[in-house]
């Protein structure tokens, strides 16, 4: 039914019940009411203003990047609407999170982002976590820290293959920490043969033991290695494989681990690991906003980041503002949601807190 066919019959609904024209007046009112509500929805937001709520500290990655975003998103959204960005670090994100999905009004004027661990420490059942992540109304995401494992030139092992047969000595820190997840995983869910040297604090710290002869190899984000772009060029320094399924748009030849995945069980228990690089920094509304105020943001979220003017501003500030669209991040959640229980428990034990 239109919202003429709507009018004409409310005003006929009204003379049936033969109504007084007082009443018939009330009624002609409403129907010109909601006539005017449902072609509203482009000038939602005119002279409003929005809170995008970030869980994470002023000066973190997240919180520079929401307010990055925040100047380009307000261009893309019609009416213009202004945003203020509010910060609400507690509990790693997890008191924006829950905010969020509990408390925030659910007319459109707040947005969120939180960790990409929060999907996964909802799924296994953290505690202190409210919020369900398959009900938010994803909008999209920044940037793809996708991980990667490196090898040094002289290393016997050349290709992912490799690492079934032979020996990679790699540098890591302690048990729960990025260097150590990797190779620790792939060790137990695969059968690789990486040898895990702890001590190290960091990558900077591996990448010179490498030089040293100590170690052979490390694995970490993708982004710690790129400022070892010369040692890269001259060979010395390879990409050996991803940790995710997606490539890695600057280096889409580097194969992905999950190439050698030989079972559902290994799929599923690494994509359960290491989804949270692939959410990025995730940005989202409380559940039960309204549909057409969603597809206002996620189409506002998709200009914004594909905007030729923030995509050099990034490239000038090295910071990686890589789109990723609303209904990947909803695949993420649902693969998350798939995973049978005694597989969550298997993942409890081999990382404890996923990062």
């Amino acid at each position: 039914m239109t919202v003429v066919d709507w009018f004409r019959w409310k005003v006929d609904w009204c003379r049936w019940k033969e109504a007084t024209p007082f009443f018939l007046a009330v009624c002609v009112s409403l129907a010109v009411c909601n006539q005017a509500s449902a072609q509203a929805s482009p000038d939602f937001y005119k002279n409003k203003q929005i809170r995008m709520i970030i869980g994470h500290a002023v000066g973190n990655d997240y919180d520079l990047a929401g307010r990055f975003l925040a100047r380009y998103l307000t261009k893309h959204i019609p009416g213009e609407p202004t945003i203020i960005v509010q910060n609400m670090p507690a509990a790693a994100s997890i008191a924006a999170a829950n905010f969020l999905y509990a408390q925030a009004p659910r007319d459109g004027t707040v947005l969120g982002s939180f960790s990409r661990n929060v999907p996964s420490q909802a799924r296994m059942g953290q505690a202190n976590l409210e919020a369900d992540p398959r009900r938010f109304n994803w909008l999209g995401a920044t940037s793809l820290p996708a991980r990667v494992c490196v090898r040094w030139v002289t290393a016997p092992v050349k290709a992912p293959a490799d690492l079934f047969t032979q020996e990679l000595i790699v540098g890591g820190a302690g048990a729960g920490s990025s260097l150590s997840i990797l190779p620790t995983v792939l060790n137990h869910v695969l059968g690789t043969k990486f040898r895990l040297i702890l001590g190290y604090k960091g990558t900077t710290d591996t990448v010179l033991a490498m030089e040293r002869g100590e170690v052979q190899g490390a694995c970490a984000s993708y982004g710690q290695f790129r400022i070892y772009e010369q040692l890269i060029r001259d060979g010395k320094l390879t990409f050996l494989l991803r940790a995710e399924e997606s490539p890695i748009p600057e280096i889409p030849d580097v194969p992905s681990i999950f190439d050698f995945a030989k079972t559902t069980e290994q799929r599923q228990l690494m994509r359960f690991i290491f989804s949270s690089t692939e959410l990025g920094r995730p940005y989202a509304f409380p559940p039960d906003v309204p549909k057409d105020r969603v597809e206002i943001m996620r189409k506002a979220f998709a200009e914004a980041l594909q905007d030729p003017a923030l995509l050099a501003e990034a490239s000038r500030m090295k910071m990686d503002m890589s789109y990723r669209p609303p209904d990947q991040l909803e695949r993420l959640v649902t693969q998350l949601y798939e995973t049978p229980p005694d597989l969550i428990d298997t993942i409890k034990k081999l990382v404890p807190n996923p990062q």
